[in-house]
């Protein structure tokens, strides 16, 4: 089943928030109950932010993993995300979490 969401998720250096960032986007998406992709977009990390998205994907079917071999900037990782989404509507967050997950719904519901 394609998914209604998906979700975007830039990652450069994440590994301090990335567990956090899935657990409150997880915790969001699954009682909306409907299908959902979580596409996080590794921009070249230096860190254990690839080692942790593998894990994740790994462990939750809803989640895909692009990885860039180097740094290519914010928008190219968003429009990686872009080319590979296949939801009905999108939604771009950044892994830092300054913009709460929590809204999601609420942006869903005026969506529809």
């Amino acid at each position: 089943m394609n998914p209604v969401y998906s979700i975007i998720v830039p990652c450069y250096n994440e590994e301090a928030v990335i567990g956090e960032t899935h657990a409150r986007l997880s915790a969001v998406l699954k009682p909306m109950g409907e299908p959902y992709e979580i596409i996080y977009v590794n921009d070249g990390s230096r860190d254990r932010t690839a080692e942790l998205l593998k894990k994740l994907a790994e462990e939750d079917p809803n989640v895909r993993v692009i990885r860039f071999a180097r740094n290519c900037g914010h928008q190219i990782a968003v429009s990686a995300g872009l080319d590979y989404a296949s939801g009905d509507a999108v939604v771009i967050i950044d892994a830092d979490l300054q913009d709460p997950p929590e809204l999601i719904p609420e942006m869903a519901k005026l969506w529809k």
